[in-house]
Order: C-alpha cells, then structure tokens, then sequence
C-alpha cells in the first residue's frame, strides 16, 4: 500500500505543479477544463522520489520482471525506478516502449535490457485519458510474450481509459484520479 505521507507529498506536488486549470484540446482531440502534464513532477527530483518509491510500494507483492512504457510520460518515471528499486532490493529491468521501432540500428521498438517471452511486467504513464499509450505499450510487451501485471499510472482523468484497458485485460491502478483533484 502506498504511504501516506508520500502520496499526499505528491499530491500536492502535482496539484500546484502539473494541472494547469484551463480549456485545451487533449491528444486525443477532445477538449478538456484542464491540462495535466506530470512530467513538470516527475523531471523534479523530489517529485521522481516520491513517485519512484509509491511505484515500488505498489509492485512490491506482484513478483515483476520489469517496469517500462511509452515514451514521453513514462521516460521519467521509469528512470526514477531505478535506483529507488535497487536501493529496496527490488530485482526488476527497466524498458521504454517507442512509439515505433526505430528505422536504423537494431530496429528495436522495446529499449533496455532485454524482455523475454513470460517474463511479468508492469507499464507505467503518467495519465490515463482515452489509454492509448498504455496501449500501445500493452501491445508491444505483449507481442514479445510478457505478461502485463498491470498498468500504474499517476493520475487517471477518468475519460474511459481505464476501463479501455481493463477490457483488455490489463488491471489498472492509478495513484490518483481526477476526482482527487477536484477535478
């Protein structure tokens, strides 16, 4: 279970830091009150530490191989893991899921070491609206034959997303919704 004086550390953090309280066109088109953007919390160092050890709290019990996402918002938050997970002696790979496998190189669309097929992973955003990158994450750790644990995400705007994911099998817990915002 998180701990509460991390969560509501990091509740405030992102309340002054990372809503900005007014009209705008989401990715997916739709207009919205607010703007949520978690990378203003996750790139502050405090910010990476109270999510990297609520993240850890949240996986301890579930037996992960992995953590990872797609890249923008679970950039970040994967790089806060790190360390935080290791100082807990938390056995876990990091990956970065692309929006699309690279066209030179490797040709790698999945960065970090390598998964393999079976091993238990969790993908983390820092929002779920619609959950089209947890998606896309979802289905390319899926492809290699991982499972996904579950989806962790900072906050859920509480647009479908979740229930999007969850209809597709993928559990989903989000340190927050909107609605703890106010929102």
């Amino acid at each position: 279970m998180c701990k509460i004086d991390n969560r509501e550390a990091l509740k405030e953090l992102l309340d002054s830091q990372a809503f900005e309280r007014r009209p705008v066109v989401l990715s997916s088109g739709k207009t919205s009150h607010y703007y949520f953007d978690g990378r203003k919390v996750s790139l502050n160092p405090r910010g990476a530490y109270l999510i990297a050890h609520l993240i850890c709290d949240m996986i301890k019990d579930d037996q992960v191989d992995a953590v990872g996402g797609l890249t923008m918002g679970a950039d970040p938050i994967v790089g806060a893991l790190g360390p935080v997970a290791y100082q807990r002696g938390l056995d876990i790979s990091l990956f970065i899921v692309r929006k699309e496998a690279k066209q030179h190189g490797t040709r790698q669309q999945i960065e970090g070491p390598p998964l393999k097929a079976g091993q238990r992973v969790v993908v983390v955003d820092d929002v779920i609206t619609t959950g089209g990158s947890v998606i896309k994450a979802v289905e390319a750790v899926r492809a290699i034959g991982c499972k996904v644990v579950k989806a962790i995400a900072l906050v859920d705007r509480q647009e479908g997303g979740t229930q999007t994911l969850e209809g597709m099998g993928v559990r989903v817990e989000s340190i927050f919704t909107a609605a703890d915002f106010g929102l």
